[in-house]
């Protein structure tokens, strides 16, 4: 099997795990603890694997595209948070729903963004040069954003230093990959190991949906009413940030592999970053966690179809 076939059916190799997690989960409920303790090292591995993919020590000249910068600041940062907020007020979301639902679309992405970009036939170092600042802007905003959109009582008992690993998720990778490409341009031997470590994101990426499934398979039990009732907001969530991505796209004249990448930063967002916040809720709240898994899991299904459909929407002989 060459690495085509295997992107082209990863769609199957990722509900085959969420089904292999759900059952092992089901069946032997210990296994929950760790699943939940080795989620982080894989994502950090396939985090690696993704930037290893990328030339990092070349990106600076995409800092320099002010148009691009722009467009994903204000859709991340300004048109996504209102999208959300419609949302939420539209489907009467209260307490764990609501709380749940905010946490996970406020925040873009900084790690399979990178992924479906790339298999989107995006820009990829693009998407490397904004994943820094989305994520520095995210951990300053979010607080600001949840005190206008949530449930006070929401915001009690937790703090927000449970957010600083989520910089040493992704800054850990991405300063290995930087020394793994810099070696590589200077002994052959480093290539090859970056040639082989671009197998590893579809699988690693498995192995993570996979932990997720069995992790939260009580919780999904427990919580199933309040975590049904986002479904139908989620889907409709990745709707609407296609149609912001379009219209930004047009409005700052984006090429199509930018216009790609945007639609890719809008419509992925940080649920593995923010599931540990969830976690540290006190008792009560235990369905934000699992609100937050089921967004996971739509957007995995909505972005695999993305992949297809992106690359129409931006076709190299738009204007864009």
């Amino acid at each position: 099997m060459d690495r085509f076939t295997l992107e082209r059916h990863q769609v199957w190799l990722y509900l085959l795990a969420i089904a292999l997690g759900w059952a092992a989960g089901s069946a032997l409920p210990a296994l929950a603890p760790l699943a939940a303790a080795s989620l982080w090292p894989v994502l950090a591995l396939l985090l690696l694997a993704t930037f290893a993919q990328i030339p990092l020590l070349h990106v600076r000249r995409a800092w320099r595209d002010a148009r691009f910068a722009r467009a994903v600041l204000l859709g991340n940062f300004v048109a996504v948070p209102l999208l959300v907020w419609a949302l939420v007020a539209a489907f009467g979301l209260h307490g764990a729903q609501r709380l749940g639902v905010l946490l996970v679309l406020l925040v873009p992405c900084t790690d399979w963004f990178i992924t479906f970009t790339q298999l989107g036939r995006g820009d990829a170092a693009r998407a490397i040069a904004v994943t820094p600042l989305n994520l520095i802007l995210q951990l300053a905003l979010l607080p600001i954003y949840l005190a206008a959109m949530a449930d006070a009582q929401a915001l009690a008992g937790w703090s927000w230093a449970d957010l600083l690993p989520a910089v040493a998720l992704v800054a850990g990778p991405l300063a290995l990959a930087a020394a793994l490409e810099r070696r590589a341009g200077r002994a052959p031997r480093w290539q090859r190991v970056r040639e082989r470590l671009a197998w590893w994101p579809v699988p690693l990426l498995a192995l993570v949906v996979g932990l997720i499934a069995c992790a939260q398979v009580a919780a999904v039990g427990r919580a199933w009413d309040a975590v049904a009732a986002t479904l139908p907001l989620f889907a409709l969530y990745l709707v609407g940030a296609l149609a912001l991505a379009w219209g930004l796209a047009r409005a700052h004249g984006l090429p199509p592999a930018q216009g790609r990448t945007l639609a890719f930063s809008l419509g992925t967002r940080n649920s593995f970053v923010v599931l540990p916040l969830a976690l540290a809720l006190p008792p009560g709240w235990e369905a934000v966690a699992v609100v937050i898994v089921a967004q996971s899991l739509v957007e995995l299904l909505g972005m695999v179809a993305c992949v297809a459909l992106v690359p129409r929407l931006w076709r190299e002989n738009d204007d864009a």
